[in-house]
């Protein structure tokens, strides 16, 4: 896919969004790192790109000069994995910082191989923490206080959550500064949205009242059907304020990245891709969604 298709692809949100495409300026360099703006990435449906859009963006925003800290906070441990790393040999997880006060972060805190970017893993014990959350005093703060030691050491930390509404979402968004919505184009992964915003709603209103949606994030999209245009001219027409410019569009290069364990900036550097994720971090940025 050339460039030029990405262009392409803007100017047809933009035009959706009644207003003209920008080109977004690469950021200034930062004289100093932290604290970090929080930002959970979160759609109930599973298969929407949630985990790609965490890796991708934080790669970009690294690339860039941010110090980026990812959260693996679904069970099914796909960050990890698209990260390389074996989730079947980790000695610890958010898992066992959520559960346990006596763990630290060093001790769970990961380097990836972006300069820059580290992780916290996850696995599959994770899925036995909204059960022992349960009885845990304060249990939706959970998520915050293990993560509040490390914001003054980064500029931006990204959760990627798992495709569900249950106790950890509602961790990630009281944790969160912000909310990125991937969202397919397709009729199915519209459906559930309201819900979503819904709940977003009910997180500000009860627990985190700085809580906003920074965007909502076109994936998957093939300008080629019909039913792609016109599922994104319905996100554009439904949240009008809220939809990014920048689309992601569907590529073989994403699925071979998860394979190589990488982000596509550094797996396919100068594919439509990473040129999309590239243009997503300086958008972010330039809204005031990042520092």
């Amino acid at each position: 896919m050339a460039k030029s298709t990405i262009e392409d692809n803007v100017a047809t949100t933009a035009q959706l969004l009644k207003k003209k495409p920008k080109r977004w300026p690469a950021p200034p360099a930062l004289a100093e790192h932290g604290p970090a703006t929080v930002l959970a990435v979160v759609n109930q449906k599973g298969g929407v790109g949630k985990t790609t859009t965490t890796i991708n963006l934080g790669a970009a925003l690294a690339e860039v000069g941010r110090r980026v800290l990812l959260i693996d906070f679904d069970p099914q441990g796909a960050l990890s994995v698209g990260l390389g790393v074996a989730t079947h040999e980790l000695e610890a997880s958010i898992y066992h910082l959520l559960m346990d006060r006596g763990r630290s972060l060093d001790e769970v805190l990961l380097k990836t191989g972006i300069a820059g970017m580290d992780l916290i893993p996850s696995d599959i014990m994770l899925s036995g923490a909204e059960v022992g959350l349960i009885n845990e005093v304060a249990r939706e703060q959970t998520l915050s206080r293990v993560l509040a030691p490390a914001l003054g050491d980064y500029d931006v930390v990204l959760i990627d959550c798992q495709p569900s509404l249950g106790l950890l979402t509602v961790n990630a968004l009281t944790a969160a500064d912000g909310v990125i919505v991937p969202l397919e184009c397709e009729y199915f992964a519209l459906r559930g949205v309201k819900l979503l915003v819904e709940i977003i709603q009910k997180v500000k209103e009860r627990l985190n009242p700085e809580l906003k949606i920074e965007g909502i994030l076109a994936t998957m999209y093939d300008s080629r059907t019909l039913h792609s245009r016109e599922v994104l001219q319905r996100i554009c027409e439904a949240f009008p304020d809220k939809v990014f410019e920048t689309v992601i569009a569907r590529t073989v290069r994403f699925p071979e990245t998860t394979v190589a364990g990488e982000p596509i900036t550094t797996y396919a550097p100068s594919s439509s891709g990473a040129a999309a994720y590239r243009r997503l971090a300086r958008e972010l940025i330039a809204l005031g969604g990042a520092r």
